[in-house]
C-alpha cells in the first residue's frame, strides 16, 4: 500500500527565505531536499496543511457573512492577512505558495504590492484595498 504513495512535502528555504512545496517520487528521495529557486540544501520542514471538510451551502453562508467586514482594517497588513487566512480556512481552497507568502508578508506588516494587488481582482475586494 505505501509503496504506490508519493510524499509531498512543504518547506522554507532558509537561504532565500521562499515557502515551496517538494514532490518526490519515494520516500528515500525525501533525504535530497534542494530548493528549486537558489539550489540550497538549507530547508526547513513545515507542517503540512489540514482541510475541514464544509458542505458549499455552510461555505457560501460563512463567507458572505458582511459581519466578517465590519472591524476589518484594510490599512493594517495583519488585519487584511488574518481575515484572508480565515476566509482561506472557511472556504477549503488551497490558495498555493504564492497566496501563503503574500498573507506571510502581510503578517509581517508589509503591504501589498501592484502584483499582489492584482490577485484581489477576481474577488471584488480590490476596491477596498
Amino acid at each position: 500500500m505505501w509503496a504506490s504513495k508519493m510524499p509531498i512535502y512543504e518547506y522554507r528555504c532558509n537561504a532565500c527565505a521562499r515557502r515551496l512545496q517538494l514532490f518526490f517520487r519515494s520516500f528515500a528521495a525525501v533525504e535530497r531536499a534542494v530548493c528549486p529557486h537558489c539550489q540550497s540544501a538549507d530547508l526547513r520542514r513545515l507542517p503540512s496543511r489540514v482541510s475541514v471538510v464544509r458542505s458549499e451551502s455552510s461555505q457560501m453562508d460563512l463567507m458572505s457573512d458582511p459581519s466578517n467586514l465590519e472591524n476589518l482594517d484594510f490599512e493594517d497588513p495583519r488585519a487584511v492577512a488574518q481575515w484572508a487566512k480565515q476566509m482561506g480556512e472557511a472556504s477549503g481552497i488551497d490558495g498555493g505558495s504564492e497566496y501563503d507568502e503574500m498573507i506571510e508578508r502581510l503578517e509581517h506588516g508589509e503591504g501589498l504590492d501592484d502584483e499582489d494587488a492584482g490577485d484581489f481582482s477576481s474577488t471584488g475586494l480590490d476596491d477596498e484595498l
